[in-house]
């Protein structure tokens, strides 16, 4: 079989999602089952793969589905908990004061905020974070969404302490031949590393600093009564501003401290800035922009989680800072997690690990409760528990909000036990008795032939490809960072550009990425119009990767 047809053949399961989702307008739970079919079908009568890897692959996307639904669970509980202790009541308050104005609300809590989150925990835990949030202060719960999906961009290449670049990137090329080969010429592997990171962090910075921009306009062209472009606009001067108190910061970061810090330093600083200036009301418009009356929403836009005046218990009296400290204890014990060695053994130290599944090889898959978000997600809700609720109370209180988040993350939990496992078995399907590529390899080598010398151009959009099947920038890296090498050697382009734009791509579609959009829906209830949201995401995804693809053809000219 020749290259191209073997590329069209192993696109085809995101050609046929891109189909159910976007053009029939499936739901994500009717469509993923026959996405999963057509993926096993390929994988057994064309991939020629075994019985066994099969079953082991979908084995250990189980696995993993139960990894995701744990952090949406503790997400869920967190919210619900809030909810009824009345600290939820408080912190709308409090983003009401700092200003009303809706535009400004989401360039808080969904850019600033998340992208700290971004740069401590990664793996969608901004969009499940932020996505309720934005619900209890009065968004929509699809514009919520929304805006949950469009923050994992900018910060992802460094998120989760800059796992894409130092597990994806590293663990997704051959590091032995290319050491030695740099030692030839006289450079190491750390360096290497390090231009990929720098390049990375200048292309992200570049990009990214017209995120916040591009939100707000999502937000008033698709949520606004007139539907207009124009009135994000409005907020040009203060969202551009958001936008370079997080990208100056984070660029500098990744330039001269390399992977692990740009997400974690540049939230915390956009946050300490831009909320100030808020607050004081410098380039924020005159006019203030709101949702439409909730009794003018379209029945799409709203999702079972609906925080009103009358669910808020306000059991007691709550200053702003104990309405916050949940969060803010989740935010410090995901930085001391993934910042502190003994402290993330202790944590990861519990945990199910499965190798070799089934017997083959490389096939694991590991649940770490208390190491992934959902475990320290669960821990602010205790906290919250015991600092907000009224003794006597607090089972009950529990109780509710444990038992409302299990339901909520059953939907969700139908779709992903069908998009994971396909995920993995479309990763794994490189072990076979075709003696093919596995399928992202062999989708990559298609794009490869087709563009030639304007490779550059379209190798983000390689990366973007595999987060939007495997819902991972660091898996995705894993994926393709050999193939953009190669490509790159190929083509006699510069080898580190090429693997940066890689990871720039990858990130950018985690605003695609499936599994990412049914977990940020069931954070908010919305099950069912994941493809309303991807028809959206897929507009700034677009814009990331035709721009990254574009800087990169101008570097090389250069």
């Amino acid at each position: 079989m020749n290259i191209t047809t073997l590329g069209f053949l192993a696109l085809l399961p995101i050609v046929v999602s891109a189909i159910l989702l976007l053009g029939l307008q499936w739901s994500a739970r009717k469509s993923m089952p026959f996405v999963l079919l057509v993926t096993a079908m390929m994988a057994l009568f064309i991939w020629e793969m075994s019985w066994g890897r099969i079953a082991a692959s979908l084995l250990q996307g189980l696995i993993i589905t139960a990894s995701v639904l744990w952090i949406v669970f503790g997400a869920i509980v967190l919210l619900n908990t809030l909810k009824r202790t009345g600290a939820i009541q408080v912190i709308r308050a409090g983003f009401t004061q700092v200003s009303p104005d809706r535009r400004i609300q989401a360039i808080i809590i969904a850019w600033c905020f998340g992208t700290f989150i971004e740069g401590a925990s990664g793996f969608g835990t901004p969009a499940a974070i932020a996505a309720p949030l934005l619900v209890a202060i009065g968004f929509p719960a699809l514009s919520a969404v929304l805006m949950g999906m469009m923050i994992q961009s900018t910060p992802v290449s460094f998120g989760a302490v800059g796992t894409p670049i130092i597990i994806g990137v590293n663990k997704g090329l051959d590091t032995a031949t290319i050491s030695a080969n740099l030692e030839v010429q006289g450079g190491n592997w750390e360096q290497f590393i390090q231009l990929i990171t720098t390049e990375v962090a200048v292309i992200h910075g570049i990009v990214g600093t017209f995120m916040p921009l591009i939100m707000v306009m999502m937000l008033t062209r698709f949520f606004g009564e007139n539907k207009s472009w124009k009135e994000g606009l409005e907020v040009l001067p203060f969202a551009v501003f958001a936008g370079l108190a997080f990208t100056l910061p984070y660029a500098l970061t990744g330039i001269f401290l390399g992977p692990e810090f740009p997400s974690l330093l540049g939230g915390l600083v956009s946050m300490a800035i831009v909320v100030s200036a808020a607050k004081r009301g410098l380039m924020i418009p005159k006019t203030t922009w709101d949702f439409p009356k909730k009794s003018d929403w379209l029945q799409a836009w709203s999702g079972s989680l609906d925080v009103k005046q009358d669910d808020l218990s306000s059991y007691k009296t709550l200053s702003p800072v104990i309405a916050w400290i949940p969060y803010l204890v989740v935010a410090l014990l995901l930085v001391c997690s993934r910042v502190f060695d003994n402290f993330k053994a202790m944590l990861s130290g519990v945990s199910i690990n499965v190798t070799n599944i089934l017997g083959e090889v490389g096939v694991n898959a590991s649940f770490s409760p208390l190491y992934l978000p959902g475990g320290i997600l669960f821990t602010g809700a205790l906290v919250a528990l015991f600092l907000q609720g009224q003794k006597g109370q607090r089972t009950q209180v529990f109780t509710q909000a444990t038992s409302e988040s299990f339901k909520t993350i059953v939907g969700a939990g139908v779709v992903l036990v069908f998009t994971i496992p396909m995920v993995r078995l479309f990763i794994n399907s490189g072990v076979n008795l075709a003696d093919f590529p596995s399928m992202p390899v062999a989708g990559a080598e298609l794009f490869a032939g087709v563009f030639g010398d304007a490779f550059p151009l379209i190798s983000p959009t390689i990366g973007a490809l595999g987060a939007f099947i495997a819902g991972s920038n660091t898996v995705s890296n894993m994926m393709f960072s050999q193939f953009q090498y190669e490509a790159a050697i190929t083509l006699s382009i510069a080898p580190a550009l090429m693997v940066a734009t890689q990871a720039v791509g990858a990130a950018a579609g985690n605003m695609i990425a499936i599994h990412n959009v049914v977990a940020a829906s069931a954070t908010v209830g919305l099950l069912g119009q994941e493809g309303a949201t991807l028809r959206k995401t897929i507009l700034p995804t677009l814009y990331y990767v035709l721009s990254a693809g574009i800087l990169a053809m101008l570097a090389l000219a250069l």
